[in-house]
């Protein structure tokens, strides 16, 4: 690699950290990974396995992969000559300023220290830490080594110097990384797969729609044009020659006075949902679907990949 990280530790080996140590040695870093988990070595293997074949679809090399993957007896180990750190441990804020309060005094003073939260801003769990300015939040969206997004948020104290090499980093394993100029709870993504989501679930609790059915009409809809060209781009597109001046003046005017709905938070409603969701895709085992979203991500992601390619060439 011709850029200055060459070793990674990954601290929490869940499904996130577990896409992040695939990811990490597929671009040739050494990868410590440390989890209390009693199954570390057995969970590592099948993620490699599982992982593989993804990786050398996106063109990258996968003889070796295992070898740059090591298990870490515990932090001190994983961090001892870590380049940048990756954490992915539990959503509580406490967790966190333990954590982070220990990399900071193990880690490098060159490492970054990445968290990939996905709610918790990182100024949430560095107020007490006298060196905050290397952390930041990388937060991937799962799982990071097929979708590209990371978004860099960084915190009230983290240095300039600090977001630039999470970009530079993120872009070097290959990822399209975001900078978020201010911190807000649960980042960009988040808040707006919640907000689809939230009105997903009123429209299931009204009996408008079943489960599967608003699957389709998202996949077979929104989710074909955001995965091209994003909500901007799309409404301006929508405009035609007038753009998004003349969407928001005329279609903009008549979607004003749509009122989304509220879904409903009582246990019983909430329990049908969850049983209408379980009753829609109770025939297709977990792994099945799973693969199955994953060979289609990968799908969406080289097409778009070749059109961009193609466009290239025709402009030079």
């Amino acid at each position: 690699m011709t850029h200055p990280f060459r070793t990674a530790a990954v601290i929490g080996a869940g499904t996130i950290g577990l896409s992040w140590t695939a990811l990490f040695a597929a671009h040739g870093l050494t990868v410590r990974v440390s989890d209390p988990r009693p199954d570390l070595k057995e969970a590592v293997a099948e993620a490699l396995a599982e992982f593989g074949p993804h990786l050398a679809a996106q063109g990258l090399g996968t003889d070796g992969l295992a070898d740059r993957v090591r298990l870490a007896a515990d932090t001190t180990e994983a961090v001892r000559d870590a380049d940048i750190v990756q954490e992915n441990g539990p959503e509580r804020v406490e967790f966190k300023k333990e954590l982070f309060a220990q990399l900071v005094g193990e880690a490098p003073g060159h490492a970054l220290l990445l968290s990939s939260s996905s709610a918790i801003p990182a100024t949430a769990f560095t107020t007490e830490l006298q060196d905050a300015g290397r952390i930041l939040i990388g937060h991937p969206f799962n799982p990071p080594h097929l979708l590209p997004l990371v978004e860099v948020v960084p915190g009230e104290r983290t240095t300039e110097k600090a977001v630039q090499a999470a970009v530079d980093f993120y872009t070097a394993v290959g990822r399209t990384p975001v900078v978020e100029r201010r911190e807000i709870p649960g980042f960009v993504g988040n808040r707006l797969q919640s907000a689809l989501s939230r009105e997903a679930v009123y429209l299931v609790q009204q009996g408008v729609v079943t489960p599967d059915e608003l699957d389709t009409v998202v996949t077979h809809s929104l989710g074909i044009r955001w995965a091209t060209v994003g909500p901007f781009l799309a409404s301006h597109l929508g405009g035609g020659p007038g753009g998004y001046r003349h969407m928001s003046a005329h279609i903009g005017q008549s979607m004003q006075h749509l009122t989304l709905g509220q879904p409903s938070h009582d246990p019983q409603d909430r329990e049908r949902v969850v049983q209408a969701v379980e009753k829609a895709y109770a025939s297709t085992p977990y792994t099945d679907l799973a693969e199955a979203r994953d060979r289609k991500q990968l799908a969406v992601l080289s097409a778009v990949e070749d059109t961009r390619h193609n466009q290239h060439q025709k402009e030079t």
